[in-house]
């Protein structure tokens, strides 16, 4: 793997592939010079744009590996990195993008107890598990099989939430400001290894496990009519800042968390 800082030749992960941010940071690192694994769990719904991705990563003149899987279980990331490590090789992971927003949305007191008939503590531990901890089994599946080496940068999706309180945002708030801590840990033990990690925390954005959030719609519009520059951050804009960060210029930025929201968070 170059470790100068060019995409071109490198491979990167992007989990959460199949819809909103994660699509949008998979043609963008493509657009860059990165060939693109992607991982998402194959959901009817999303289908439709995971060959939409596909077929911009295939445009774009890079190599769209897409591959079914539950990204947040070990089965499912033992079954990903045993398929991909043959063709990828040693360091031949430039990049991984943690994208991943499944997570029960529900109030900790006067909440439903349960939500398809899952306890509320499983919840927690779910929501927990997927949007922060799997961060972390990534990270040391990746290291423990030399896919990523010196170079490498590691990138993971954050929201306001972690640090504001929004309305039946609880269990996914929680897991976000989990998340940015195991940014910093991991940004400190990788950092003698020149792999870089940092987080991206984005402002309102219209994906689909955004609209899951209850009174969704309402924040939208507030946040329409609040924004400084009149409009909610698009999926291509975290993208543009993904790249960025994953340029040779930025080797130097890590354990961070980095807005990228136009001004949003500044306004109210």
């Amino acid at each position: 793997m170059a470790g100068d800082g060019s995409l071109t030749g490198t491979w990167a992960v992007v989990l959460g592939a199949s819809s909103g941010i994660g699509a949008a940071c998979a043609v963008a690192l493509a657009d860059a010079g990165a060939d693109i694994v992607g991982v998402a769990l194959g959901r009817r719904q999303s289908r439709g744009t995971a060959e939409e991705t596909q077929a911009a990563i295939e445009a774009a003149g890079r190599r769209a590996w897409f591959i079914r899987a539950n990204a947040a279980d070990a089965q499912g990331r033992a079954k990903v990195l045993d398929a991909i490590a043959p063709t990828v090789g040693a360091g031949g992971v430039r990049v991984l993008i943690h994208s991943l927003g499944f997570g029960s949305p529900v109030r900790f007191i006067g909440g439903p107890l349960s939500t398809r008939g899952v306890p509320f503590p499983r919840q927690m531990e779910m929501t927990l598990d997927v949007m922060a901890h799997s961060l972390i089994y990534w990270t040391q599946d990746l290291i423990a099989r030399d896919l990523m080496g010196y170079g490498g940068r590691i990138l993971a999706m954050s929201s306001h939430g972690a640090h504001r309180v929004l309305p039946g945002y609880g269990a996914v708030g929680t897991a976000k400001a989990a998340l940015e801590a195991n940014v910093r840990e991991l940004a400190v033990e990788l950092a003698p290894a020149g792999i870089t990690v940092n987080t991206i925390r984005a402002g309102l954005t219209d994906t689909p496990s955004f609209r899951a959030i209850p009174g969704s719609s309402d924040m939208l519009a507030h946040v329409q009519r609040s924004h400084p520059a009149g409009r909610i951050t698009t999926p291509q804009d975290v993208a543009g800042a993904v790249v960025a960060l994953c340029s040779a210029g930025c080797g130097w930025i890590t354990g961070t968390t980095i807005s990228v929201d136009g001004g949003e968070s500044i306004v109210g």
